[in-house]
Formats: C-alpha cells, structure tokens, sequence
C-alpha cells in the first residue's frame, strides 16, 4: 500500500521531441547508388519521465507504419499500409490558432512539426521554440523558428550557427 501512496504523489514530468526514425525503404534519388542509406524521417513523441509513450506513425516516403518505442527507435507493423487513427496535419491544425498554422503551413512544415508546436500550446510552455526549417552549407547551419510566447502570441525568428566548433 505504501508504494501506492509514494506513486500518487510522484509528480511526471511531460516532455515533447522531435526526433528520427528509419525505415526500411530508400528514396527514390539513391535507388541506383551501390550501398544506398535506409531513409529516416522526423516524428514527434510525447515523453513522460523521460520515457517514450508508445504510438504509431506512418513513413512519408513508403507509408508503412511504425510503432515508436523510444527516442530513434520504431518496429514496422507488420501487414499495416494504413491505420485510420493515425494523426494527420488536418487533425493538429484544428486546435490551433488560424495565424499559427497560416506561418506552419507557410514553411511547409511537416507532421512532427505541427505536433511540437501544438504540444507546446497544449501544455502552456510559454517561451519555448519549434524549429520550423533548416538548411545547411557547409559547416554553417540557418534556420527559422517559432517561439511560443503564450496562448495566441508567437515570434517567428531566425538563427545562424555553425556546425563544427572551433579552436581559437
């Protein structure tokens, strides 16, 4: 009984990344090559103490499901090409505020993305950011994010770093 009670006063701490995972398909574009690299892909998972709860996404480039288990890891299901219940952008742009998902749609975000910030609503983390694109050059890294500053209040902001450190 004891441990009960210690369990109902534990406090979780809910967490959100974005992360990858791979597949077993390869990308049209490496198809030919000798040794072309499995594809991977981002998606967004929900951590409660730092341990993953378990859900299924689907591969944007073979549409095989995958259940996530943990941070980088997913096991295919077997004989699924298709679960109605998975999420969809159309099913995260619905509790959003309409100037939100107009910048999301804007930049072409994907699903992963659209889930991070829609976590960071739905759990009131206020000054949190959500990286929306990126590119890099070289050893230099730029990008754009949105940095959630409270309910319907947001800043869309850039940044530049490189990628390598360096000795000075």
């Amino acid at each position: 009984m004891e441990n009960d009670s210690n369990r109902k006063d534990q406090v979780v701490t809910i967490t959100g990344q974005k992360h990858l995972i791979r597949c077993r398909c390869i990308l049209p574009q490496f198809r030919r090559h000798p040794d072309p690299p499995l594809h991977q892909f981002v998606v967004f998972s929900v951590l409660d103490d730092d341990k993953v709860r378990p859900h299924f996404v689907q591969c944007n480039n073979c549409g095989i499901v995958h259940k996530v288990t943990d941070i980088l890891v997913s096991e295919i299901v077997k004989g699924r090409e298709h679960m109605k219940s998975l999420k969809t952008v159309d099913d995260v742009r619905l509790g959003m505020p309409e100037q939100l998902a107009a910048v999301l749609e804007a930049n072409g975000a994907d699903l992963a993305t659209w889930e991070a910030v829609s976590f960071t609503l739905e759990h009131q983390r206020w000054g949190d950011y959500v990286v929306i694109s990126s590119d890099t050059d070289g050893a230099v890294s730029q990008g754009k994010y949105i940095k959630i500053l409270g309910q319907g209040l947001f800043k869309v902001e850039t940044y530049v770093r490189d990628m390598y450190a360096t000795r000075e």
